[in-house]
C-alpha cells in the first residue's frame, strides 16, 4: 500500500505544474476576453438623429459586455439599410467591454432610450450573448428586455444571447436556438424553452433566435426581409460583404467540449503574443469584429485596442469607441490595422503594420486565413467552428498544428519525470546505509 500511495505523490508531482499552468493559463484566456479597461473620460453622448418615421432598432449591452460579433454585426446591417433608427443601449452609458477588450460606449442608456422614444417600445431588440447570463448582474437586462417584449418589441437574440432570453422567461413554451457549445447546457438549465438543433436561425412570430456567432447576420438579415423587405435585405448583405443571403448554411451539431486545439491554446500559451488593434474614425464594425473576435475565440493571443492618439474613434455608422492605449505607450508584439486605413507610421521600435483586410472578400474570411498564417491552420478551423462562419471562402495556410504550446506540457512531463528518478538516485544510496 506505501508502494502504491508513493508512486501516485509521485505522478501527482510530476503532473502537478503543467496541471497547475494549464488552469491558471485557461482561466486567465477567459478572463481576458472581457476584462474591464482603465478608468477614462467618458466621451459625449453624440446618437444619431431620431427620425420618428422610421422603425427602431436597439441592440443591448450588459453591464459587463457582450460578444463582440454579436452586438457589431447586426448593428452594421440594420444600420447599412438606412431604413431604421438603430441605436446601441446599455443600463449605464459607460464604456462597456466588447470581447477582446474593445471597449463600446452605448449610444445610450435605458433612461436615455426612454426619453427619446416615450412610451412606445423598439420595433426590434437584438439581445447578444452575455459573459454574465444567468448570474444576478443581468436583471437590469433582464427586467428592460420583458418590459419592452410587454410593449411589442419584436426580439432578435444572437448566439447565446438565446440564453439570456431563456433566463428572462420570454421562450418559455418557444422553440429557440442557441450556440452548438452552450445548447446542450441550456436545455438543462432551461428545460421550458424547446431547443432546437440544426439550424441557422428559429423563427416563431415576433421571436427569432440563432445560432452560433456569425448565424446572427442570417437572423438579422431575415427581420430585415420581414420588416423592409428582400430586396433592401439583399442589399444589406452585399454591403457588408456576405454572399450566402438566401442560402441554406450549415451549423454544427450540439458539443460538450472545445476542439483539443482550443484546449491547448487555452491552456498552454503561457506568453501569448500581445496584439494592437488599431482604431481609426470610419472603421467598419463587422471589420473591427472580426479581428477582435477572430483572435479572442481563437485563445491565442491577447489583443488590446490602440488608436494613434489614445482617443476615442467613431466608426463608419457612428459608433463610438474608446481604446484602452495611445499606440505610441503599447508595448506590442504585432500590430492589426482592420479595414481600409493605410500607411500607418509605427512607433519607433515598435511592430510594422499588418493589413489584416488587405485582401478581397468577408472580413472574417481574411481575418480567419491571416489567423491561419500567424498561428496553425487546426487554430483558425477552431476559430472557424465557434463563430459558425463557412470555410468556403477561407484559405488555411500555414503550420498543421499548435506545435510549440503542445510540447511544453510533454516537457514539462518528462522534466519532472527526470527530476524524480535523479532524487531516488540519490536518496537510495543514503537509504541502502541507514541502519535498518
Amino acid at each position: 500500500m506505501k508502494t502504491v500511495l508513493k508512486w501516485f505523490a509521485l505522478v501527482v508531482a510530476v503532473l502537478a505544474v503543467p496541471g497547475i499552468g494549464a488552469a491558471v493559463s485557461a482561466l486567465s484566456a477567459f478572463d481576458a476576453l472581457y476584462s474591464p479597461g482603465p478608468d477614462r473620460p467618458l466621451p459625449a453622448a453624440a446618437p444619431p438623429v431620431h427620425d420618428p418615421a422610421k422603425p427602431t432598432a436597439v441592440v443591448v449591452v450588459g453591464d459587463r459586455g457582450a460578444v463582440v460579433s454579436d452586438t457589431l454585426a447586426p448593428y452594421e446591417i440594420l444600420a447599412a439599410t438606412g431604413r431604421f433608427n438603430v441605436y446601441t443601449a446599455a443600463p449605464k452609458r459607460e464604456p462597456k467591454p466588447l470581447t477582446g477588450g474593445l471597449d463600446l460606449v452605448p449610444d445610450l442608456s435605458f433612461d436615455d432610450l426612454a426619453a427619446r422614444l416615450g412610451p412606445k417600445a423598439p420595433d426590434l431588440v437584438v439581445v447578444p450573448a452575455l459573459p454574465d447570463v444567468g448570474e444576478p448582474s443581468t436583471e437590469p437586462v433582464k427586467n428592460w428586455l420583458r418590459a419592452q417584449a410587454a410593449h411589442g418589441a419584436k426580439l432578435l437574440s444572437v448566439c447565446n444571447g438565446g440564453g439570456v432570453l431563456a433566463s428572462t422567461g420570454l421562450l418559455d413554451g418557444r422553440p429557440a436556438t442557441a450556440h452548438w457549445l452552450k445548447l446542450e447546457a441550456f436545455a438543462g438549465d432551461y428545460p421550458a424553452v424547446r431547443w432546437v438543433r440544426g439550424q441557422r436561425f428559429v423563427d416563431d412570430g415576433d421571436v427569432v433566435t440563432t445560432a452560433g456567432i456569425l448565424s446572427g447576420i442570417d437572423g438579422t438579415l431575415h427581420w430585415v426581409e420581414r420588416l423592409a423587405g428582400r430586396d433592401v435585405a439583399a442589399d444589406a448583405a452585399k454591403a457588408v460583404g456576405w454572399t450566402r443571403y438566401g442560402t441554406t448554411v450549415p451549423v454544427h451539431e450540439p458539443a460538450s467540449m472545445p476542439d483539443a486545439a482550443a484546449i491547448v491554446n487555452a491552456a498552454f500559451r503561457w506568453d501569448p503574443d500581445e496584439i494592437g488593434v488599431l482604431l481609426a474614425d470610419g472603421v467598419g464594425e463587422i471589420e473591427l469584429a472580426s479581428v477582435f473576435d477572430t483572435e479572442g475565440q481563437s485563445l491565442s493571443s491577447r489583443t488590446l485596442a490602440v488608436s494613434a492618439d489614445g482617443a476615442p474613434i467613431r466608426s463608419r455608422h457612428g459608433l463610438t469607441f474608446v481604446p484602452r492605449a495611445s499606440l505610441a505607450a503599447a508595448d506590442l508584439d504585432r500590430l492589426v490595422v482592420p479595414g481600409a486605413t493605410r500607411g500607418v507610421t509605427p512607433p519607433p521600435g515598435g511592430p510594422a503594420p499588418e493589413y489584416v483586410h488587405d485582401r478581397p472578400g468577408f472580413a472574417y474570411d481574411t481575418a480567419v486565413s491571416a489567423l491561419s498564417r500567424r498561428t496553425d491552420v487546426a487554430t483558425a478551423r477552431w476559430t472557424a467552428k465557434v463563430l459558425e462562419l463557412p470555410t468556403d471562402g477561407v484559405g488555411f495556410e500555414g503550420r498543421a498544428w499548435p506545435w510549440l504550446p503542445t510540447a511544453l506540457p510533454i516537457a514539462l512531463v518528462l522534466l519532472g519525470a527526470a527530476a524524480v528518478v535523479v532524487v531516488r538516485r540519490i536518496r537510495a544510496p543514503r537509504a541502502a546505509r541507514s541502519p535498518s
